[in-house]
């Protein structure tokens, strides 16, 4: 029976209360409890660096040669936080509603409504750190719009928010390798988790296995080593590269998230995944990730395409009159800033109408014309120029989207050749973001004790569609401001368990499944590259649990991924060896868990016979063409155990509204 241990009372004040009762660990007795955190982007450098600043012995793991790596650097456009800077009727509660909303009633409304309580904090801590976020000419801390809201409460750093908080969260954290608080332990991967029991004092093993370590593999040696800790945290990321071709980063991977799971953690909502609506498009099969444009650029550009379908003549020569603003057109009072899901339905309906522009005719416009204009005539305004000329105006206009946006329309031009201040941005929807995670509890404890996920690597806050902006929000929140809460109410049991020696038949019984499976895979030496079966592997899950599913699709996904994994286990080829550095035999180890991860999506999604957010049945849908839930049968949380190769076993963890009742999502 799933036990989420939310706090009983009024949803506003459930975390002051628990903060309030929650137990203590002094400071004596935290320097005696080791932490192992795995993943130092912005959950795992924030969580160390604030376990560290508490006196914790925290062990830190990433397989980056440096924390500055995790693909939290990658984040373009922004960070909430409803601090109503902007005097527009922003709120606490009006974040927590939209991020529920935007969820579609998928999320747990306690572990929400936290999120957006402390998301103020995290403005504050991070200007203390020195992030340098954008100001207003007056020197306030400046905003702006992002998918699903109708106010301005993202704070960013032109087109890098994501690597200014990364950078203030390392330096926190090395801050604490200096101290001696933290060791950093870089280029190592998890490849499997320690679970002990406690024992009584006559030597009894007692009560359910604990988390109590794991073991890593030394990237550049090779070597298999072992580390105790009193608690494991698990901040290691989503899974969007299951579908081969995502805009994550190409070491991205579940493989720890996995490992845990198929030691006992049940994995949250696994079919929960978003496509961003703003990505530059597939030129090619010789591709091996995809490009973000951040959803900032929404903010300001409109999205298009022709009123005629094949229409093959360039932006410049199509009319305003022949021009189909969709998203406005559709959805009036959001626009372009309807949520994430919405906007890349909106945009492949279009392409497969035949509506879509360029070569491929898999794409939309994003067109900064009218933008480039409007901020033309304000900057000549107020500079006194009268009667402003259009190229004056535009002059002006240029100068203040270079300001906002120069870094994205200077990415742009360098992967596809074409300047976007001249000719419209061509875009296309793209795995982004995985919603789904490790189950956790009100505390982020996964099913095992001592276990916690945090960040993407949990289900917790998003449902079944994130915000912009929202998940740089979760992992600060989760690291900086919630686990350092939650783990002392686990931890102050503790303080009375030794360090566990490492030559424990758990830590052994676990090198060994380890070092076997890794010379299991170098034994195959067949014929078929690693890099093969993955693209391979996203196909299926493009094609059949992509955008848009349907049970045939998804029944037939499921055979041929374990027909895959069948061929995998068979005839990979692996070249080089095993006690050395070698990155094809971590690119296998992590192909492996996917193939798997796969499989379970896919059966994730069949079972939830409705539509809700990222998650498109087919079958499921209004007259208009938009997700349909089904409240009566699917308002839960699916929580799958792991019962064996190919069997899982669903647990339902039922969502209960007090405040935001569940209605139709509607952005009209």
């Amino acid at each position: 029976m799933l036990n989420s241990k939310i706090p009983a009372g009024q949803l506003d004040l459930k975390w002051t209360d628990y903060k309030g009762h929650c137990k203590l660990v002094n400071p004596a007795n935290k320097r005696k409890l080791e932490v192992i955190i795995v993943g130092t982007g912005l959950a795992g450098a924030s969580a160390a660096a604030s376990l560290g600043e508490l006196g914790y012995k925290v062990k830190a793991f990433c397989f980056q040669d440096s924390p500055r790596r995790a693909h939290s650097i990658a984040a373009q456009g922004g960070i909430n936080a409803a601090k109503n800077y902007q005097n527009d009727g922003d709120s606490v509660f009006r974040l927590f509603y939209d991020t529920i909303k935007g969820g579609d009633y998928r999320a747990r409304e306690a572990n929400v409504h936290r999120l957006a309580e402390v998301s103020a904090n995290i403005i504050d801590q991070c200007v203390a750190q020195g992030v340098p976020l954008a100001r207003e000419y007056g020197g306030l801390l400046s905003n702006r719009s992002f998918g699903g809201t109708q106010v301005q409460r993202t704070f960013y750093a032109a087109g890098q928010t994501g690597q200014q908080l990364l950078i203030g969260a390392y330096q926190a954290l090395e801050r604490q390798v200096a101290l001696g608080n933290v060791t950093m332990y870089t280029r190592h991967e998890m490849l499997d988790v320690v679970l002990i029991k406690d024992k009584d004092k006559a030597g009894n093993e007692v009560g359910e296995a604990k988390a109590r370590g794991i073991v890593v593999r030394n990237l550049i040696t090779g070597e298999l080593e072992r580390h105790f800790g009193h608690a494991v945290l698990l901040c290691s990321g989503g899974y969007g590269n299951v579908f081969y071709l995502s805009t994550n980063a190409m070491g991205s991977n579940v493989t720890a998230a996995w490992k845990a799971h198929r030691k006992g953690a049940y994995f949250g909502n696994p079919c929960y995944t978003q496509i961003h609506p703003t990505c530059i498009p597939v030129s090619g099969d010789h591709q091996s990730k995809l490009t973000l444009m951040s959803e900032s650029l929404r903010n300001d550009g409109r999205i298009w395409v022709p009123k005629k379908q094949n229409d093959n003549r360039k932006p410049s020569e199509i009319p305003e009159e022949e021009r189909d603003y969709y998203l406005e057109r559709r959805y009036p009072a959001f626009g372009n800033l309807v949520p994430r899901d919405v906007a890349s339905r909106a945009a492949k309906e279009r392409c497969d109408a035949g509506y879509g522009v360029g070569s491929s005719k898999q794409a939309v416009y994003l067109d900064y014309a009218n933008a480039i204009e409007r901020y033309g005539k304000i900057e000549c305004g107020k500079l006194g120029i009268d009667h402003p000329s259009a190229e004056v105006i535009r002059k002006h206009g240029l100068d203040v989207v270079k300001e906002k946006y120069g870094n994205l329309f200077d990415m742009y031009e360098k992967i596809t050749g074409e300047n976007p201040y001249e000719v419209p941005m061509r875009i296309y929807p793209a795995v982004h973001y995985t919603m789904g995670g490790l189950w956790v509890d009100y505390e982020l404890m996964t099913t095992v004790p001592g276990l916690y996920a945090l960040g993407e690597a949990n289900f917790s806050d998003h449902g079944a569609n994130r915000l912009g902006a929202s998940a740089l929000m979760q992992g600060l929140a989760d690291g900086y401001f919630v686990i350092p809460y939650t783990i002392g109410n686990y931890l102050a049991d503790e303080i009375s368990t030794k360090a566990i020696s490492l030559d424990h038949p758990e830590f052994v019984k676990s090198e060994k499944e380890v070092r076997d499976r890794i010379e299991k895979l170098m034994g195959i030496k067949g014929s078929q590259s690693v890099e093969s079966f993955h693209k391979r592997l996203g196909k299926i899950m493009w094609d059949k649990c992509g955008m848009a599913r349907n049970a045939q699709g998804l029944q037939e996904a499921i055979t041929e991924i374990q027909q895959l994994k069948k061929e995998f286990w068979s005839d990979v080829r692996i070249p080089g060896g095993v006690g050395e550095m070698n990155p094809e035999l971590d690119k296998a180890n992590r192909v492996a868990d996917f193939i798997e991860l796969g499989e379970l999506m896919c059966k994730d999604a069949l079972n939830r016979r409705e539509s809700c957010g990222g998650h498109f049945r087919e079958e499921s849908q209004t007259e208009e063409g938009e997700a349909k839930r089904d409240d009566s049968q699917f308002q839960y949380a699916s929580a799958w155990e792991f019962k064996g190769e190919s069997d899982w076993q669903l647990h339902k963890e039922e969502l209960i509204f007090e405040l935001a009742k569940p209605t139709q999502r509607n952005y009209k």
